[in-house]
C-alpha cells in the first residue's frame, strides 16, 4: 500500500450495487484504494430484505404513486454496519438535502468513516431519516432515478482531497470552487496552434507574476460566470 495508512472508509447501502462498480474502479478512485488511502464497501440492501423475494420497498401509506423503501431493511442494515464501526456521518442522498459543494467536500474529507444511503423509488421511510440519518445531501436541484450516481459524485469529490491520493497534492488546492473562485484558464504545448498563442506571461518563467496573473484571471472568470460565489465566505476547510 505504498507505505500509506488507510485514512477513510466509506460504506454504501444500495439496491443497485452494480451502478457503482465502474465509477469506483478506475482512475483516481482506483488509485486511492490501491494505495490503501480509501476503502469503499458496497452493501446490497437486499441482504436485509423482509422476505425470500428480496423485498425492500412497499406502497406508501395514504395512497399515491410510487413505492417507498421500508424501515425494517434499512434499520437492520444500518444497525448491523454500525456494530462494526463508528460512523462520523450517516448520509442520505436526497434531492431535498443540503446542496453539495466544495466546502462540504473539504469538511467530509477530514472524516474517517462515512455511511452513504442511496434512496430509490419515492425515497425512504421518514422514520429512518428521523432516527438514523445525520446529514442529508443533494448534488443539485433535479431528480435522478436513485442515489447511486450522487453517491459516486460525493465519493469522487471527497476522496481526491485525501492526502496522498493525487500525485501532486497541491492540485486539489487550485481546483475550481476552492476559495470560492473558478479556476483560471490553462494551456499546454504547443505554444502556438493555428496562430492561437499562449499568453506571454505563462512563458516568462516569472512564477510570482504567473501566480498574480492566474489569480486575476480566476477572479475575472468568477465575476463573469459565477458572481454569486464572490459573495460567499471564503472559509472552506
Amino acid at each position: 500500500m505504498d507505505g500509506y495508512l488507510c485514512l477513510m472508509q466509506i460504506d454504501v447501502l444500495t439496491v443497485l450495487p452494480e451502478l457503482l462498480e465502474s465509477p469506483l474502479s478506475h482512475s483516481i478512485m482506483k488509485r486511492a484504494q490501491s494505495k490503501g488511502l480509501l476503502q469503499v464497501y458496497i452493501h446490497n440492501l437486499r441482504q436485509w430484505a423482509v422476505n425470500e423475494y428480496g423485498q425492500v420497498d412497499d406502497y406508501q401509506y395514504g395512497g399515491g404513486a410510487g413505492m417507498v423503501m421500508m424501515c425494517e431493511p434499512l434499520a437492520n442494515a444500518i444497525e448491523h454496519l454500525k456494530k462494526e464501526r463508528n460512523y462520523d456521518e450517516v448520509i442520505y442522498l436526497t434531492p431535498d438535502g443540503s446542496t453539495f459543494n466544495q466546502k462540504l467536500a473539504n469538511q467530509l474529507s477530514l472524516k474517517n468513516n462515512l455511511l452513504l444511503i442511496c434512496g430509490h423509488y419515492k425515497g425512504i421511510d421518514e422514520r429512518i431519516r428521523q432516527h438514523y440519518i445525520t446529514k442529508e445531501i443533494s448534488i443539485g436541484d433535479y431528480v435522478l432515478s436513485g442515489g447511486e450516481l450522487p453517491a459516486a459524485v460525493l465519493i469522487d469529490a471527497v476522496a481526491r482531497l485525501i492526502p496522498g491520493v493525487l500525485n501532486d497534492e497541491t492540485s486539489a488546492l487550485t481546483d475550481s470552487f476552492q476559495d470560492n473562485l473558478l479556476s483560471p484558464p490553462v494551456y499546454t504545448r504547443p505554444a502556438d496552434f493555428k496562430g492561437w498563442s499562449v499568453p506571454d506571461i505563462l512563458l516568462s518563467g516569472d512564477l510570482k507574476k504567473i501566480d498574480e496573473w492566474r489569480y486575476e484571471q480566476a477572479v475575472q472568470r468568477t465575476e463573469e460566470r459565477r458572481p454569486d460565489l464572490l459573495g460567499e465566505n471564503n472559509d472552506a476547510t
